[in-house]
């Protein structure tokens, strides 16, 4: 019997999930649950708990593959059309932003989400300690967004929105919402937050009367839909990466992909 000592959190090292999660394989969520279902190896050893720190010295594999490389982190632009879900795998079969993508890129993982009827900029990325880095509201980036919702909005009725708001036990953070057009009964909106809870927005919006039927995302910091055609996909230089996330200059290796 290996001693109970074996998968311990080491003094050093990383822990297995974040690990895995860089190389690509993968979100720190998605490892847990590999590690919790026993498709994770360490030196031999099935792992039991993702509590386990790791070095370069452990042999890590995975449904029974050694662990991969990590890669140079990329980032992509990929504009989603509505209609498509963002996860690797529905369930009920629906189509999903993965199953969209061309076949010569490697896994990605999206930057938050968006979800089936929204459309816009989504951030994917190869790396997912930098889709987790990205997602928190402490990173402080804005999402910004245009929407359209039904209702006849004055300006002065969206000020409440700056204060956040407490709907059925949840605290929403402060939202910015400036009114662009009124269209008939419709009105269009310009809306930015740091925090993106599950279908804040929409939540939002229909608590003060205003249902959404139209929502979509134009940037997420500093990157920008621009005319990103609907299903395009493109990536994000390495230079700009260096500049706006302060990673370690590497070799160029940025292509871009383009599909409709």
């Amino acid at each position: 019997m290996p001693p109970e000592t074996s998968q311990s959190p080491n003094p050093k090292g990383e822990r297995i999930a974040k690990i895995m999660s860089r190389a690509g394989l993968c979100s720190r969520r998605e490892a847990e649950r590999w590690i919790t279902d026993g498709r994770v190896t360490m030196d031999g050893e099935v792992l039991k708990t993702p509590a386990v720190k790791v070095t370069a010295a452990n042999k890590i594999k995975v449904d029974g593959k050694p662990l991969p490389q990590a890669e140079t982190t990329r980032l992509w632009r990929y504009h989603k059309p509505t209609g498509l879900l963002t996860t690797h795998k529905d369930t009920d079969g629906r189509p999903t932003v993965f199953q969209s993508l061309p076949d010569t890129l490697p896994r990605l993982i999206s930057v938050g989400r968006l979800d089936l009827n929204s459309e816009g900029l989504l951030l994917l990325t190869n790396d997912g300690e930098l889709a987790r880095k990205l997602e928190l509201p402490a990173t402080g980036w804005r999402r910004r967004y245009r929407v359209r919702v039904h209702g006849r909005i004055q300006a002065d009725a969206l000020f409440p929105l700056e204060d956040g708001l407490n709907i059925a036990g949840i605290k929403y953070g402060p939202i910015k919402a400036r009114l662009e057009r009124q269209q008939g009964a419709n009105a269009w909106l310009s809306v930015s937050l740091t925090e993106g809870k599950n279908r804040e927005i929409r939540t939002v919006m229909e608590h003060m009367g205003w249902p959404v039927s139209r929502l979509i995302r134009i940037s997420y910091g500093p990157f920008q839909l621009g005319h990103l055609a609907k299903g395009e996909i493109d990536e994000i230089k390495q230079k700009t990466l260096r500049e706006q996330l302060g990673l370690k200059p590497v070799k160029d290796r940025s292509r871009a992909h383009r599909r409709r």
